[in-house]
């Protein structure tokens, strides 16, 4: 028992150092790490959502005192988020575990594009004079989208929300980012809340993993922002691709059981 306690403290720690400096609520790492400790899919998203409701908390608020957030420009995006997440929500309750899984798996190898093209767009973005969509259009799609992220695969949707911030709000990356720890926050009450209705959240777990985030976030919000940009990126492209193999196989697993059955 205390061997679990120490790991969920370390992973809480690491989901809280990436999102400090990526932007993204930890799910990523959360969910696969609770798949590894036997929780279901739904018990692993569900409780990913509550610790990563501590973890962006606790990123955002340092963000705040070092004046790094707009709050206005936060609600703007929170808002479609809140009603996506429980559509999401509803959706993992509704589909089997191996799809669940297999499509977290390629959201995962999707995010190392994703990364890319937040590279290019910050290499573009100041060089191209491309219409924009409506500011409320734009905040619509990219909070929306992010929500349904959220409550679908228990991640706080950063991984999403990021580029297509640079993508359809043309906002710097370190913009991007701030911001999209402050929706992060919105987004994973919302899903957190409605996969709580359905008794899908193990609270203990989440809470200490969340307690680990606390600490990981306020770390990585002083300090971890000085590595070079191409440590951070090779780190989170290799997360992002043994994570993949791993939830791809655990689908593989799920579907085994699935046709047993």
């Amino acid at each position: 028992m205390l061997d679990q306690v120490i790991i969920l403290i370390v992973s809480g720690l690491g989901s809280g150092l990436l999102a400090g400096i990526l932007g993204i609520g930890g799910g990523t790492v959360l969910v696969p790490l609770l798949l590894a400790l036997n929780y279901s899919s739904l018990e692993a998203i569900a409780t990913s959502s509550l610790a990563i409701v501590i973890t962006s908390s606790s990123g955002s608020i340092q963000n705040w005192r070092m004046g790094y957030l707009d709050f206005q420009r936060v609600i703007l995006l929170g808002i479609p988020a809140i009603i996506t997440a429980q559509l999401g929500v509803i959706v993992a309750n509704l589909i089997p575990d191996f799809v669940l899984l297999t499509a977290f798996a390629c959201l995962l190898i999707f995010n190392i594009f994703l990364s890319n093209i937040r590279r290019q767009l910050v290499i573009t973005s100041h060089q191209q004079s491309s219409r924009r969509l409506s500011p409320k259009l734009a905040c619509l799609l990219t909070g929306g989208i992010g929500g349904f992220l959220a409550g679908l695969f228990g991640i706080g949707g950063g991984v999403i929300m990021v580029p297509l911030q640079m993508l359809l709000l043309q906002e710097t990356i370190k913009v991007a980012i701030q911001t999209s720890l402050g929706v992060i926050v919105i987004t994973s009450i919302s899903s957190c809340f409605g996969h709580a209705l359905n008794n899908n959240v193990v609270w203990l777990v989440g809470i200490i993993l969340g307690l680990g985030g606390l600490i990981g976030a306020q770390i990585s919000a002083r300090f971890l922002p000085r590595l070079p940009d191409r440590v951070v990126r090779f780190c989170f492209y290799i997360m992002l691709a043994v994570l993949s193999v791993y939830t791809f196989w655990e689908a593989w697993q799920a579907w085994k059981l699935y046709t047993t059955n």
